[in-house]
Formats: structure tokens, sequence, C-alpha cells
């Protein structure tokens, strides 16, 4: 086998500069580094050795060149890998759900600081792979998390992500179009959501990792966007308990807009919170 890590990792890059990635050379790597269960230190130690002709090298060489081969599809690196990095956490994700973006750690954050030593009850709405409800859960130690979502699939991968994170029942999942499997009698201090919020039209001018292999379900706000934020506004204020506070994350843009629905709803003390970007990212209230 005259081959080496270097002359694989020539391929990878040439496969994904054809194909169009931007970041040909760094998911090369990554892909390389997760096929041999290597790091980097080894690596340029030992990229230049021809490799070892026994099976599992056989196996890794061909695990990555079938990793090559969908990444070049365009598939998402993490979807390839099944896992994301979020607040320091290593989190499952598959088709099924969006894959955590650093940006929505601004509102976990913010929870955390507002909420420190206070134990709130905590809704997670749209919760996905569930690593809202999980990070808060288990950073912030509170004890009552409900994390709802649409899908069953989706709550599959949450339920997987609280068990291998948590590995008890502190979170509870519930599958429901919004509020509607809840009872108006259960009430909460925090409802966080990250909702679908990019207008449909835009849905068809992102990249193809997201456009053709994130679920549409999370990501489809509808015509302006705002669809869920409408609902959200209209339907939080029954569920809160006096007191309780929303977290909605935003589109860069949308933090006026969302504003004023949280206050037409008779939301007060509306603020928006930037990301590390600088740009609009989270819209909180307090009914």
């Amino acid at each position: 086998m005259n081959i080496t890590l270097q002359l694989l990792l020539e391929e990878g890059i040439s496969a994904f500069s054809k194909a169009g990635i931007g970041e040909a050379e760094l998911d090369a790597r990554y892909l390389l580094l997760e096929a041999f269960h290597t790091d980097m230190t080894h690596f340029l130690l030992d990229r230049d050795r021809k490799l070892l002709e026994d099976e599992v090298t056989e196996q890794a060489v061909g695990k990555y060149h079938s990793m090559v081969a969908m990444r070049s599809k365009r598939i998402p690196l993490q979807q390839i890998t099944g896992s994301r990095e979020f607040m320091g956490l290593e989190f499952y994700v598959n088709e099924s759900v969006l894959i955590p973006r650093q940006d929505t750690e601004t509102l976990v954050e913010l929870v955390l600081k507002e909420h420190k030593g206070k134990n709130p009850k905590v809704l997670d709405m749209c919760t996905g792979s569930g690593c809202i409800a999980v990070s808060l859960a288990l950073l912030g130690g509170f004890d009552s998390v409900t994390a709802v979502d649409i899908s069953s699939e989706a709550l599959k991968v949450a339920g997987r992500n609280a068990e291998k994170l948590m590995g008890n029942g502190r979170i509870e999942l519930v599958e429901s179009d919004l509020f509607s499997a809840l009872d108006e009698s259960r009430k909460f201090d925090v409802i966080v959501s990250n909702p679908p919020y990019i207008p449909t039209e835009v849905i068809m001018g992102l990249e193809p990792e997201v456009k053709d292999h994130e679920p549409m379900l999370a990501l489809d706000g509808r015509e302006d966007g705002l669809y869920f934020y409408r609902r959200l506004a209209a339907e939080c204020g029954r569920y809160l308990n006096p007191g309780g506070a929303v977290y909605f994350e935003i589109g860069y843009d949308q933090g006026e807009s969302v504003s004023e629905l949280l206050k037409h709803e008779g939301f007060e003390e509306i603020r928006v919170k930037k990301d590390a970007a600088g740009l609009d990212r989270v819209v909180c209230a307090v009914r």
C-alpha cells in the first residue's frame, strides 16, 4: 500500500475543491483525522510515512474515501461524523435536526447568566437536537426542563443527547405543534425558542449543505420569516408564571419586528442582545 496520510489529504482537498466547498483543506483534514482516530500532532509526525498494509488501515482508508464521497455531495460535515460541539458539549446530530450553531450559544449563555441560582422551570420550544434544553439543564443545574418539538424524529435525537450527556430524566420530551399538546395549567418561569425564522424564498439561495440537507421544518419561517414569532408571542403568556421571561433567537434583521410583536402582546422589558459577531441574535422580554 503505497499511500500516505498526506496523499489522502490531498485527494480530499482536490475532491472538495471540485465540489465547490469553501473550506476544502479544513474539511479534508477533519475527516482524515476522524477516519484514522488520530490528532493533528500525530498527523504532522506521520503524514509522509507509508501506511501499513493491514486490515485496520484498509478500513480507515475505506471510511475516509466514503466520507469524502459524502462530503463531495455537499452533505454537512456534522451529519457525516454525527456530532457537533455546542457549549463545550458534544451533541449527536443527523438529518432530522438543525445542526447547532455557535450563534445559539448567545441565547443559552444569557439564560444561564440571568437565572443563575434560581432553578427556573424552563420550556424549550422547537428543541430540535435538544442542544438548548440539555445545555441549560446540565450547565445551569436546572431541575425542570421541558423540550417540545413537532418532529418525532427530532425528539429521538434530543432524547439520545439527553441520555448521553445527562443519563437521567431531568428533561421531559413532548411532541407538539408549539403549545397544542400542553395543558394551560402548566406554567414556566422561562420559555426559550430557536424557531424556524428564514423567509421561504431566502432558503433557496442558501448553501446546498443547508437547503438540501437540513430539515426544511426547522428552517422555514414562512413568507416573511416571522410566522412562528407571531404564534409564540400570542401564546407564550398563557404558559408563563408572573414575571416569567422569554428568550427567542432571531435573524440578524428581525430584532425590531419581533420586539414589536412582543410589545403588542403585552410583554415588557423587551431587549435585543447581540452575538459575538455584533449582530442582533436574541430578543428577550418579561410577561
